[in-house]
């Protein structure tokens, strides 16, 4: 998918017009994607709820941003933000924010009651031996500013925030690793305890070193879990030789994508997808005998691939892409088969499906199957070369492109569109650009090496991958072979043009909307993508002239703005620009503005974006 790479929030002073961005190449300018939210140089903004996150020790840094990035600390921006990006990154990441020794902004002492700052200050600094309670200050420190590697300070916090985690740590919504020492004390806490103790840190004024101690006066009063990267994974099998082919079959495929809940064990399933019919949850493709595929056989196994049904024959609903992988061949099959029976087996239930009636009725899936699916088989192109056959059957077989390049009816099913025609994607609102169109994703007038750069790194001269595109690219195409890209590319660059004519643009946007968005865009992206649009090469992608900026229905220029978020961190590209998240930041009419402006300014000729369009395509980007 051709899309936005990256918008950086404006650093330092604004751009005077027509001078192209100066962009340092340095971790600081690569993570301007956080300061949008926590403030210049990672210090809390002044809304009252970001923390701070300057001069925090490194540890907790990267176990937060971990825990955000598997799922098992919820704050939807920031699941979003750093989704894409590895350990080696993510411990870059911290180590450059723990390192920062700045001033704490100006000191706002909350409003409180003297018996409500009394209660706060005993179990900040004393606890409560009745209630099982420690005192804060026992693992945080005596100065409550932290302890080395991995305790944050709790200072200069805001109190909303303070009390905002309490309540999740209290109600289950935020966790961290076993033994979960937060969670056992906050289940403690009355909620107008939570508010005391919030109170008091907030009212208290960061000493003038705050850094985090190195050590504790006296071993910690709790025993508390941690992170050091991934969840645990179990060590490498040896493999046979179909089984390590299987294994790059998989990737091909992007199995693991599907079949692995975030957190979770690979492969060991529980990944609720949504549909527009209500949620499908993937199973478990480990070889346990209880709740895996212990028991199939590799006759099994191919049944499911190519004729969608299960072991015990029942069919399969079409969340499990079988209208692709039918085209799968029998080897294939039995290669990837080989390796998910190589796993470690994990013993994990299945999840039962939430559907919606009808959709949850076996008649209803019957009759989709009877009206949309019929087993078939690749046949290969004897007009066309052993190469272009390879690409066009990974892309139509195992990569499954058509399942979102395609748009689909109201009943899910592709089968009434031309494949890889483009389409909106069930529930997640982004657009998949039509692989036909030059105006839209058609790499027909590419170069073969760009075109596999992109899938291999992320990121090309024209274009870079984000929002879905961009799991696809992390969890499967950087890891195919040369010869296996540069086949999909020759394919796909043969695919024949069949331009879709953009929607009527007005003549003319209203002076004061036009200016609303330029004031935005000087003041959130011409630091970073110039005052023309111009971008910088390699880094920020250019706006004038892009037609990820253009494309018609605007979804995806409205997700961008909206979620921000990092190119895919690949081997090729491991270090990514970041975008800050937006939608906390301005209004759907803030929002429409901007994308408006860089829709309808330079060359750039597209229709201009209504608030109404922002909330259409936002769909639970709400926070």
């Amino acid at each position: 998918m051709a899309a936005l790479a990256a918008m950086l929030v404006l650093c330092g002073l604004p751009q005077r017009a027509g001078a192209a961005p100066l962009v340092a190449d340095t971790i600081a300018q690569r993570v301007q994607a956080c300061t949008g939210c926590h403030g210049s140089d990672g210090r809390a903004a002044s809304d009252g709820y970001y923390p701070r996150i300057a001069g925090k020790p490194a540890g907790y840094l990267f176990n937060q941003l971990v825990h955000f990035r598997e799922g098992t600390r919820r704050y939807a921006p920031m699941n979003r933000l750093v989704a894409l990006l590895d350990d080696d990154y993510l411990r870059e990441i911290a180590e450059h924010f723990a390192a920062l020794d700045l001033p704490y902004a100006p000191h706002r002492p909350a409003p409180a009651t003297p018996t409500v700052e009394a209660r706060g200050e005993t179990l900040a600094k004393r606890g409560d031996p009745a209630l099982g309670i420690p005192a804060c200050a026992g693992c945080h420190g005596e100065a409550l500013t932290g302890v080395r590697p991995a305790t944050p300070g709790l200072l200069g916090l805001p109190r909303d925030y303070l009390s905002a985690q309490l309540g999740a740590w209290k109600v289950g919504n935020r966790k961290a690793a076993a033994p979960d020492c937060m969670a056992q004390i906050a289940r403690r806490l009355t909620p107008a305890d939570i508010g005391a103790v919030s109170i008091w840190l907030a009212g208290r004024t960061p000493p003038a070193s705050a850094r985090p101690a190195t050590t504790l006066a006296k071993p910690p009063p709790l025993e508390c879990g941690t992170v050091s990267g991934k969840p645990a994974r179990d060590a490498p099998p040896v493999l046979s030789a179909d089984a390590v082919r299987g294994e790059y079959l998989a990737r091909a495929g992007n199995c693991a994508a599907c079949h692995t809940a975030r957190g979770g064990r690979v492969y060991a399933g529980g990944r609720g997808i949504e549909t527009p019919f209500g949620s499908v949850f993937s199973t478990n493709l480990t070889p346990d005998t209880a709740t895996g595929i212990g028991r199939w056989s590799g006759d099994d196994f191919w049944r499911a691939l190519h004729e969608g049904r299960s072991r015990d024959g029942r069919a399969l609903y079409p969340a499990f892409p079988y209208p692709s992988f039918t085209r799968v061949t029998r080897a294939d099959a039995d290669a990837i088969f080989a390796y998910l029976r190589s796993l470690a087996p994990v013993r994990q239930a299945n999840r039962s499906h939430a559907l919606r009636f009808p959709y949850d009725s076996r008649v209803s899936l019957s009759a989709w199957r009877g009206l949309y699916f019929r087993p078939a088989t690749f046949e290969p192109d004897g007009s066309r070369s052993a190469q272009w056959n390879r690409g066009a059957y990974l892309v139509q077989g195992l990569g499954h492109c058509n399942q979102c390049h395609a748009a689909r009816n109201a009943l899910g099913a592709t089968a009434d569109s031309p494949a890889l025609a483009g389409g909106m994607i069930p529930v997640q609102n982004w657009y998949a650009p039509s692989l036909l169109s030059a105006a839209q994703a058609g790499v027909a007038h590419w170069k073969i090496d760009e075109v596999v750069s992109l899938l291999k790194t992320g990121v090309a001269p024209q274009a870079s991958a984000s929002g879905p595109m961009a799991e696809v690219v992390r969890g499967a195409t950087q890891h195919l072979n040369d010869a296996d890209l540069r086949a999909m590319a020759v394919y796909l660059r043969s695919l024949p043009n069949a331009d879709i004519p953009p929607r009527p643009t007005p003549a003319r946007s209203e002076p004061a909307w036009t200016a609303l968005g330029a004031t935005l865009y000087e003041r959130h992206c011409a630091g970073c993508h110039g005052s023309d649009g111009e971008g910088v090469g390699g880094r920020y992608p250019r706006l004038a002239g892009n037609r990820a900026v253009t494309l018609d229905p605007p979804a995806n220029v409205i997700h961008m703005l909206l979620e921000g978020g990092f190119a895919p961190a690949t081997r090729g590209n491991p270090r990514p620009f970041g975008m800050p998240p937006y939608a906390t930041l301005l209004s759907d009419r803030d929002i429409a503005a901007v994308a408006s402006y860089i829709r309808r300014t330079w060359d750039n000729r597209a229709a201009a974006v209504t608030a109404f369009d922002v909330t259409r395509y936002r769909g639970d980007v709400r926070e």
